[in-house]
């Protein structure tokens, strides 16, 4: 699992933004598009390219946009699926009944939202209060929360981000980010920033740690399946896929496929929480 998650932070899809999976000159036959959430993308993609071998006839493609562009392009027509690491705010479930579309929420898998340091880092635990501190500029040296006598570097993500939502929203209180804060636009962006800075904090999904980064608790709680199940880690949030009410047989079937066994099998398989 390691050596996967080392290939998304690395990878060109992921600093792209992008992965097509099926290319534009497949064959006839049914065709899904997903797009959205670079927190969701190592489950769709995976799940596409097992789907698509078991169902020849199926082209499925795969783009990591952001949660707030999947949504859209649900909204707007423009993709079958559109993976989110947020819930659907009021005024995009207006937007899209004033065009008609009737989004439903499909839950794929659970998640920790996970605060990082570098390897080196002897920091292992923040509390909620001290990382609210880190982020609006409060506390800005390692050494007021038993670190070394450094400045501290923040990494975030970028506010299009539903990562970035759910954060602002648990931890921040929906308080600014400092102005100084390095933004990035994907989970594996932050990972590398964080990676190749001793003196760096940022946060990533769950199915995004590896040996190159150092996880810490969370008022003292292990980000982890049973912690994100029970809500006892006090960042824990549902991973979604959006489609109208009335998507094509073949997403129905490819989201029936995703939510059963085989595509559970694969989000745990990519670090992420299982629903069953």
């Amino acid at each position: 699992m390691f050596a996967s998650k080392i290939f998304k932070l690395t990878g060109v899809w992921t600093l792209a933004g992008a992965l097509l999976l099926a290319p534009a000159w497949a064959g006839a036959g049914e065709r899904i598009t997903i797009t959205g959430s670079t927190t969701v993308l190592p489950i769709a993609q995976k799940a596409a390219e097992v789907y698509m071998k078991n169902n020849p006839g199926v082209a499925i493609s795969v783009a990591g946009t952001g949660s707030g562009d999947g949504i859209k392009s649900v909204i707007d027509g423009t993709a079958d699926i559109g993976d989110s690491s947020r819930d659907m705010k009021e005024k995009e479930i207006k937007l899209a009944q004033s065009k008609g579309v009737n989004p439903v929420r499909h839950t794929v898998a659970l998640d920790c939202i996970v605060p990082v340091v570098n390897p080196k880092n002897p920091v292992t635990n923040l509390t909620m209060a001290q990382l609210k501190d880190i982020y609006t500029g409060k506390i800005k040296n390692w050494k007021q929360v038993g670190g070394l006598n450094k400045v501290i570097v923040v990494v975030s993500r970028d506010s299009s981000s539903g990562t970035f939502e759910v954060w602002n929203k648990m931890v921040l209180k929906k308080a600014r980010v400092r102005p100084d804060a390095q933004l990035q636009a994907s989970n594996g962006a932050v990972g590398q920033a964080v990676a190749g800075n001793k003196y760096a904090i940022g946060y990533v999904g769950i199915g995004y740690l590896n040996p190159r980064l150092k996880p810490l608790t969370v008022d003292g709680v292990v980000a982890s399946p049973e912690t994100a199940m029970d809500k006892s880690y006090p960042v824990a949030r549902g991973l979604y896929m959006f489609t109208s009410d009335k998507p094509k047989p073949a997403v129905k079937a490819f989201l029936a496929w995703v939510k059963g066994p085989a595509g559970q099998k694969i989000a745990k398989q990519e670090g992420f929480v299982p629903m069953k």
